[in-house]
């Protein structure tokens, strides 16, 4: 059996397009959109709406962990602007395009910057959409856990611990976890490029330690400290920014 594993996907259609090539199934673990390229600035929803120049300031202003700075630019950059309106549409044509790419069988869970209720409109026969769900694929047991905690970026698929803890707790036993963000592990929260830390679970890091599953993979944190460290017997995997490398990540069995 080969799976390939994809996590922040961020609007490259064409490298989704080939992801699943070789394999017997593909999993993508989430964050399709691409609001704002961190690298290249001239990609997403927010530059073709504001143009480059504030994307340059709104990424200064996040990076230095401005963030009320940061929100006083968007208010006055939407002001004027139907933002629901703008943002849906312009998500609608991604997920358009990304949807199409996704190969048969794809299983897929929400990232932090996506909007799950227009997943059910996109999502074609062969794509399978889990969060706080389950699935055997090859014989081994995925538990899947979509979205990210609260923060202050307030991006549009976050939910409070409780609310992500009784998902992860809702999985049982299983053989590999599928979730977007990180257990809250030092090496693996830790962004070496936008230098702080990025919100990881304990609950997901307790669940490990008490399940104590083959894999644990995950995706969120772009440049992690470390793209994999063991917690007991788990390999916790960060699967990739495949954005920028276009490269699943490959499980054989």
């Amino acid at each position: 059996m080969r799976v390939h594993v994809v996590s922040d996907v961020h609007g490259n259609t064409s490298g989704l397009a080939r992801a699943g090539e070789g394999a017997d199934a593909l999993i993508c673990l989430g964050d399709l959109v691409l609001f704002l390229d961190y690298a290249d600035h001239s990609r997403g929803i927010f530059p073709d709406l504001f143009g480059v120049e504030n994307a340059d300031r709104i990424v200064e202003l996040r990076t230095a962990r401005r963030f009320d700075e940061a929100r006083d630019l968007g208010r006055r950059l939407w002001g004027g602007v139907d933002r629901d309106t703008a943002i849906e549409t312009a998500v609608r044509g991604q997920y358009a395009e990304m949807f199409a790419a996704f190969p048969t069988p794809t299983y897929a869970t929400y990232g932090n910057v996506d909007i799950p209720p227009l997943w059910r409109e996109y999502a074609r026969p062969g794509t399978t959409v889990l969060d706080g769900e389950r699935v055997e694929i090859g014989g081994r047991v995925f538990g899947f856990v979509g979205g990210g905690l609260r923060t202050p970026m307030r991006t549009p698929y976050e939910v409070s611990d409780e609310e992500y803890a009784a998902k992860i707790e809702a999985l049982g036993d299983v053989d590999v976890l599928c979730t977007h963000i990180p257990p809250e592990v030092p090496e693996l929260v830790y962004d070496t490029v936008a230098r702080r830390f990025e919100r990881g679970s304990r609950a997901l890091l307790a669940a490990i330690v008490r399940i104590r599953p083959k894999y644990a993979l995950f995706g969120h944190v772009h440049q992690p400290l470390s793209p994999r460290v063991r917690v007991g017997r788990t390999e916790c995997v960060n699967v990739g920014h495949f954005a920028s490398t276009s490269r699943p990540w490959v499980m054989e069995w």
